[in-house]
């Protein structure tokens, strides 16, 4: 880089990394906000707390870095521009790529690292948090029970202890569930104790009873089986609808996109989610490029320190929405139909030629009036042939 494209490019990368910095710390604080709870009324560790939090910073600053990146752009070269450093290297004959490519620069950088954290980081983060979240629920019985209280951590389940022994064992054990009205559960056992492997957490109870009835039929008897060790699954105590064992599209290496493995049921049952995730984290990085191309091609160009420029700047904020929600459409499509991979790809790599075909026009004086030229020749044209005619 010459002194000057060294110069702007610490520019630029201070205000990203402000910027960046910021936002992420914005958004962090609003989702560990709403996780207070776990502290509050499940009595977790302010260290788990944190580091739960932490795991999503990878996804976070996935989806703020290429917003930072666009307003470093853009606040950069209203400051220069300001400072009359684009009217100075304008009038030295610097092309739009001179003063483009420190941009350029930052916003490739950023599209790497996205495109590894896309690829490594984040499912590797949401990975780790699966196993905080189970050490969680584990620990929703171990923890947060109090002896001689009844507990309900969600509607229909209810647990209960009589004591529990200093190496954690539990004393008096009663579990009723009745979410499904259809088969309640009722357990009672003498004693109880969590069991938790890669496989899972459990809850192993000894010398008890399963009390099952059907809630909606009150005429049929209570079956009552009796038991020398029963073990729960605790990820039963999950929602319904959630199946904690098997990887979520988030949670997925790209090899596991791209070929899962036989009989993996997420994947046939969801196929078009998995399709849509591997084409965003590929398609993500890109954006980036397509910011800092669209802020060269309307702001690249010098001009006076007395003319406004804040409609620019909406503009290219309007576009950058544009395109980005755009992309998202596009992803969302790729979950219904395989065809809309297209657009996907092809809205950020359109969107990146053809704001770096306006950028080198509007800074080309002689393609600018030789386009001008063109455009106003079919009129000239048909204003003589008019008048031609009145002549006749």
């Amino acid at each position: 880089m010459s002194l000057f494209s060294r110069y702007m490019f610490r520019q630029v990368t201070n205000a990203f990394l402000v910027i960046l910095l910021t936002l992420t710390s914005v958004v962090w604080l609003a989702t560990a906000l709403k996780e207070l709870d776990m502290i509050t009324s499940q009595g977790q560790g302010i260290i788990l707390f944190f580091q739960m939090t932490f795991l999503s910073l990878p996804s976070l600053m996935a989806l703020i870095a290429p917003n930072a990146v666009l307003m470093a752009a853009l606040y950069t070269l209203d400051r220069m521009n300001g400072d009359s450093e684009l009217i100075v290297m304008t009038a030295s004959g610097a092309p739009v790529w001179r003063i483009g490519s420190p941009l350029i620069a930052l916003a490739a950088i950023v599209s790497i690292t996205i495109l590894l954290a896309n690829i490594f980081l984040t499912p590797a983060s949401m990975r780790a948090l699966r196993g905080f979240i189970t050490q969680v629920r584990a620990d929703l019985i171990s923890q947060v029970l109090q002896p001689g209280r009844f507990s309900s951590p969600e509607g229909g389940l209810t647990f209960h202890i009589r004591d529990r022994t200093l190496n954690g064992e539990l004393q008096g054990l009663l579990v009723h569930d009745e979410r499904d009205t259809k088969q309640v559960m009722s357990y009672l056992a003498q004693r109880g104790r969590i069991i938790t492997n890669d496989e899972g957490s459990y809850l192993v109870m000894f010398e008890g009873y399963v009390h099952r009835y059907d809630g909606e039929d009150k005429d049929k008897a209570v079956q009552i089986v009796a038991f020398d060790q029963n073990m729960i699954d605790l990820s039963e105590f999950a929602p319904k609808d959630t199946d904690t064992k098997e990887l979520r599209p988030r949670e997925r290496y790209l090899g596991e996109l791209i070929s899962p493995e036989p009989g993996d049921r997420v994947a046939v049952r969801y196929a078009g989610q998995l399709r849509s995730e591997l084409h965003e984290r590929l398609a993500t990085p890109l954006y980036p490029l397509v910011f800092v191309m669209v802020a060269l091609a309307l702001l690249g160009q010098a001009r006076t320190t007395r003319e406004a420029r804040w409609g620019q700047i909406l503009l290219v904020c309007a576009i950058a929405v544009g395109l980005r929600v755009a992309g998202l459409a596009a992803g969302n499509l790729v979950a219904l139909s395989a065809w809309g991979v297209v657009l996907v790809y092809a809205i950020p790599i359109g969107a990146i030629l053809v704001a770096a075909w306006a950028a080198h026009v509007r800074m080309s004086p002689e393609l600018r009036s030789k386009l001008s030229f063109e455009l106003k020749l079919p009129k000239t044209i048909m204003f003589w042939a008019d008048r031609g005619m009145q002549t006749k």
